[in-house]
């Protein structure tokens, strides 16, 4: 039978980590991005032309989902798996993020959170048990604690105090989560630390999550407006503070060279809406940096979106007609474009993963720094 959840490291090349987690739905290659299945969908793709991309898991939410169809919709009809036709892992994020985001629309207490849905204005409760319920009504192979994501522009006694409340939160997660009869014997649950840009609360956290006990752990509140330089210092002492025998999972992350300095930095996992967002809006993401594909300059371009990228948009269409379908705001375009993105992103992760694994790990970076900067 294939474990539960197991993660193997199988080379390093300084803090860059490549490896594997074994789950009972198959295997996932670290680093690994994840795209983003907010609703139940990658939008504008197909789950198997996903797949292809070279994605191993997706990212579900658990806010999204208990709006709408609903976490015992969802459950009635098989689960999210089946419901989108989905056979490898999803990861679920407990919804925090979201409802921490509808600060004119929630209220926050010890027990949890009380909001109003932005789809119909009706109320709920979101708590550590609450979200630990639905993600077992959905089916979710790796299940996120809930915690609370504070502005990163908080005085530190305010976020000192988030974080603390994070962290019961977080036990109380793990208590609903063990209560969970088969789901909790198949599936993993993630911690998430927080503490902001701050160094000592982000050790209080790491040590809080680490006695709690996690099969994986989530650097979380980053990503959040502060920039890259300052996530970047941030991740050369969060990353580190937590059990180097676990994934490391840097949330909502991001853009090409955020993965690479980010990995450079010891993490393992990430996930993103800015590939499939950026296909609907015209944006294409290439080893020479990213491309505006509604700018004049493709409108007779007959080469491919990026010469190097082995995807099937690139092997089949010219710029110079996903120009026009952009232009024209045809769906196909969009379509094209996050089929590209997606496979850009996974072909970025099997790069740095064999970099890593032949020891030439900084010369990669190195490379594609200069690449990615240099304008066409």
């Amino acid at each position: 039978m294939k474990p539960r959840f197991q993660f193997s490291i199988h080379a390093t090349d300084g803090k860059a980590r490549t490896g594997t987690i074994q789950m009972r739905r198959g295997e996932i290659r670290t680093p690994a991005f994840m795209p983003v299945g907010t609703a139940a969908t990658v939008k504008a793709m197909k789950p198997q032309d996903v797949r292809a991309t070279g994605a191993d898991i997706l990212l579900g939410n658990t806010y999204h989902l208990m709006l709408r169809p609903g976490a015992e919709r969802v459950a009635r009809l098989g689960g999210l798996h089946k419901f989108m036709n989905w056979d490898r892992p999803i990861l679920t994020d407990s919804g925090g993020y979201q409802v921490m985001s509808l600060s004119d629309l929630r209220k926050i207490t010890e027990e949890g959170v009380t909001f109003a849905s932005h789809i119909d204005g009706s109320r709920h409760m979101l708590s550590p048990e609450r979200s630990m319920e639905i993600q077992r009504l959905l089916g979710s192979d790796i299940v996120m604690c809930f915690d609370e994501c504070p502005k990163i522009d908080q005085p530190r006694d305010v976020i000192a105090r988030s974080m603390e409340m994070s962290m019961r939160w977080a036990k109380r997660s793990r208590d609903a989560f063990d209560t969970g009869g088969a789901h909790a014997e198949s599936s993993a649950l993630f911690g998430i630390q927080q503490g902001a840009l701050d160094e000592g609360l982000r050790k209080t956290s790491a040590d809080a999550l680490t006695e709690i006990g996690f099969d994986g752990y989530a650097i979380g509140g980053l990503a959040v407006g502060e920039g890259q330089e300052a996530m970047f210092a941030t991740l050369e002492f969060a990353p580190g503070q937590l059990p180097a025998d676990r994934p490391r999972y840097l949330m909502g992350v991001g853009k090409p060279d955020d993965l690479v300095g980010a990995v450079e930095r010891g993490v393992d996992m990430f996930d993103c809406v800015l590939p499939t967002r950026s296909g609907r809006n015209g944006q294409a993401f290439t080893w020479n940096g990213p491309l505006n594909m509604r700018n004049a300059r493709h409108a007779e371009d007959t080469g491919p979106i990026d010469e190097r990228c082995k995807c099937p948009t690139c092997g089949t269409y010219t710029r110079a007609y996903i120009h026009h379908l952009i232009k024209s705001g045809e769906m196909l375009g969009a379509m094209l474009l996050t089929e590209h993105n997606l496979s850009f992103y996974q072909q970025l992760m099997q790069g740095m993963r064999d970099a890593i694994a032949e020891q030439r790990f900084a010369a990669f970076a190195a490379d594609f720094r200069r690449d990615y900067f240099r304008k066409e």
